[in-house]
């Protein structure tokens, strides 16, 4: 009789826990994994390039009305390092023109450059100073003109993919007594670029 009635005893405790059906356990929480995002990697400038560019130039000199304006165009090849966030580089380019400048029949004929190079890197963007030697060469009556001078510039160029950039530049040239003439003359030329990296 009292094995009967402790069963029983035992009976009506866990009958309530059953009472609802059976126990459902929470599911464990579940962690989801966190990537840290990767950096995109950063365009390596290095190498060597070639394109060519198309601007405009404005002529002034010291009031001997050898001035003029009028479109040049050309070609350019160079190399580059890349310091990380700093580039260099080394470009020769030359210019063709038919520049008329009044006051006379001359023209300027073309202008060529050695430029060194040096800029930070912005994102796809490589922004520049540039300085360095330049020879220009103008035809009037009689006489063909050539000599040597000076720049100084900025630019900037954008990768548009691995291999081609595009990109503008802003000079300012010095020729002082052109080719022993006693004329000093002042050129400013604003250019567009487009350059293939090998």
């Amino acid at each position: 009789m009292k094995k009967i009635a402790a069963a029983l005893a035992t009976l009506a405790f866990v009958t309530p826990a059953f009472a609802g059906g059976p126990v459902e356990l929470a599911p464990e929480p579940t962690v989801e994994p966190v990537y840290a995002p990767v950096a995109p990697a950063s365009l390596d400038w290095s190498g060597f390039y070639a394109g060519a560019q198309f601007g405009y130039a404005d002529i002034d000199s010291n009031g001997s009305g050898l001035d003029g304006n009028g479109f040049l165009g050309g070609v350019h090849a160079g190399y580059r390092w890349d310091f990380g966030s700093y580039v260099a580089g080394a470009e020769l380019d030359y210019d063709s023109a038919d520049i008329d400048l009044g006051g006379t029949t001359g023209t300027l004929d073309d202008v060529a450059r050695l430029k060194l190079i040096g800029g930070a890197e912005f994102g796809n963007s490589l922004i520049y100073a540039t300085a360095g030697v330049a020879r220009a060469s103008a035809s009037v009556p009689g006489a063909e003109l050539s000599d040597n001078g000076y720049f100084l510039g900025a630019g900037i160029d954008y990768a548009v993919s691995d291999r081609w950039t595009v990109g503008g530049e802003l000079l300012q040239h010095k020729f002082d007594d052109f080719d022993d003439t006693g004329v000093d003359l002042d050129a400013t030329t604003l250019k567009a670029k487009v350059a293939m990296r090998f």
